[in-house]
């Protein structure tokens, strides 16, 4: 490796650390590139190369107009979505995860690269080594999308997103945040590092089961019931 690569692979493992943590983005965007190249002392040229790069992984979105997100933005404020969120119940949600994520678990194990891999793994670690509620939703919300991601299936991809903008406008989060102590956290991130090994293995039932324990797991933290075996 060139002196030049060596140096464009320190400002992407910078930057995707940053991204992971949250200290390089403000309500879900990346700071401005004016900041983001001071921050990390480079050129805004090899910035935006870098930024290039993370975008054709998949890493990082662009919306022109909106901004550069580390995931997609939510859905838009669709009448259908806004009538959804107001009906629905957090059971309900539970129930259609249940069905649905556990079976994107299992395609992700037959289909994820390596590439796919190390970048899951990183957003696993992000999960373990959370601080704080908020810093957890943000790297759950991050594991959870890419292994719907990592399914390649466009249909599944956008049956998904259709629930995470569910969630977010019925204001999962902020019943989720008042339920969950660091305990809780901890042991939602060790979920997270079995459902990224059962993957690694390439093992489908493992990794559908994992998902569905953990699933299982959120759903009796907020509901305060055992409504699923």
């Amino acid at each position: 490796m060139t002196s030049t690569q060596e140096n464009y692979a320190d400002i992407e493992q910078s930057l995707r650390e940053g991204l992971i943590s949250g200290v390089f983005l403000k309500d879900g965007r990346l700071i401005a590139e004016r900041e983001l190249a001071k921050r990390l002392d480079v050129s805004r040229t090899k910035l935006r190369r870098v930024l290039d790069l993370l975008e054709q992984d998949g890493v990082i979105f662009r919306r022109q107009g909106q901004g550069t997100f580390l995931l997609p933005p939510p859905l838009p404020n669709q009448p259908r979505v806004q009538q959804l969120a107001s009906t629905v119940t957090p059971r309900e949600v539970m129930e259609v995860r249940l069905e649905v994520e556990p079976a994107l678990a299992a395609l992700t194990a037959e289909r994820a690269t390596g590439d796919d891999l190390r970048q899951l793994q990183g957003f696993a670690e992000a999960t373990t080594n959370a601080r704080s509620t908020d810093q957890y939703e943000r790297a759950d919300d991050i594991f959870h999308y890419k292994i719907a991601q990592m399914a390649k299936n466009p249909l599944f991809l956008a049956i998904y997103e259709e629930i995470r903008a569910v969630r977010q406008q019925a204001g999962w989060t902020e019943r989720r945040a008042s339920t969950y102590s660091e305990e809780t956290i901890a042991e939602l991130g060790v979920e997270h590092n079995d459902i990224l090994n059962a993957i690694s293995a390439n093992d489908p039932r493992a990794a559908a089961l994992s998902m569905r324990k953990h699933l299982v797991h959120v759903s009796n933290t907020m509901l305060r019931d055992r409504w699923y075996d």
